[in-house]
């Protein structure tokens, strides 16, 4: 599954980013999500660069083998967006597609928004473009869901870092079977909304793994984001500290849309379809993003759209890859 992949460090904006990468080609970066690492694209990096891509997954800033700046102010938007351009760059190219899944994905169609001279064109997994600053502030938010939301529960140092570092291997299992299409929870998808009284990841022994994860796979991701320690979620749970502040610092930005070409996927039983305003935003995707290639629905899928439904999700991307303007 990983055969043929290489790793190594990349030096952007005054972190190392370490970057998965396999084939050549035209490039595609893959932009993870929250709890995740470059790992969690290791369905795609074999059938992209098969088909005569070069493939390239970071784990983004904070995230797994990559540095973790200690300020909390170093996690906003513009940080990250500066990040991707700053790869693309490092990696000796001027243009690429940018693919992000959960927050992987308001880093690309920010990217996109921002920089459309660098991205080609952009895909996005679970997360619709929420522009112009990737998703509603926590003060918007506490109003919807209340205080136990698990974006405004986040807000708190040193809470939700210290429940989710405490037993690496039991948060990632929990945490990738209750966002996913097997949790008979997520029949019908509900915003997660921590129950008063009872820790993030709730009691109880560890689900079974659904088909689609294996025990390797939760090794793995356990193992990258043990390099930081108790702090294993600080640097992820700082993005999420920031939420507030990339709204204020994009405001400029507000009314802009997507001018390049673009895909969004998503599983019909995503949490993330459950939110506040959601399906409005989904319904006018084709105004924001007016070049939209596709919208694409996966039945009995959850939230880790690209791990659950691999195939799916491989040729919907190379479908999309297929269409684009070739470069000069």
């Amino acid at each position: 599954m990983t055969a043929g992949i290489e790793h190594r460090f990349v030096e952007v904006n005054g972190v190392k980013l370490h970057i998965a990468e396999q084939g050549e080609g035209p490039l595609v970066v893959l932009l993870h999500g929250f709890p995740e690492s470059w790992y969690s694209w290791r369905h795609q990096f074999g059938p992209l660069a098969e088909a005569g891509y070069r493939v390239v997954a970071p784990d983004q800033r904070g995230y797994a083998r990559s540095t973790q700046p200690a300020d909390a102010d170093a996690y906003s938007l513009l940080h990250l967006t500066g990040d991707v351009i700053a790869l693309i760059h490092a990696l000796g190219e001027e243009r690429a597609v940018v693919v992000g899944h959960d927050w992987g994905a308001p880093v690309a169609w920010t990217t996109a928004m921002l920089r459309p001279d660098v991205v080609r064109a952009v895909a996005g997994l679970s997360v619709p473009p929420v522009l112009p600053a990737g998703m509603a502030p926590p003060s918007v938010s506490r109003q919807q869901y209340g205080d136990r939301y698990y974006q405004v529960y986040f807000q708190q140092p040193g809470v939700a870092d210290a429940e989710l570092a405490r037993d690496l291997p039991s948060t990632f299992r929990r945490m990738l079977f209750n966002g996913s299409g097997d949790n008979p929870a997520n029949e019908k998808p509900r915003p997660w909304v921590v129950p008063e009284g009872t820790p993030l990841l709730g009691t109880g022994p560890d689900p079974e793994l659904p088909s689609w994860l294996t025990p390797e796979d939760i090794d793995t991701f356990a193992r990258d984001y043990a390099n930081h320690g108790d702090r294993a979620f600080t640097g992820p749970l700082n993005w999420y500290r920031n939420i507030e502040r990339n709204n204020e610092l994009l405001a400029v930005f507000r009314g802009r849309g997507i001018d390049v070409p673009a895909l969004y996927v998503t599983g019909d039983r995503d949490m993330v379809t459950s939110l506040h305003g959601i399906d409005r935003i989904v319904d006018a995707l084709d105004k924001v993003a007016p070049k939209l290639h596709r919208k694409v629905t996966l039945p009995g899928c959850g939230h880790w759209t690209q791990q659950e439904r691999p195939a799916e999700v491989n040729e919907a991307l190379l479908d999309f890859l297929g269409h684009l303007p070739k470069e000069d």
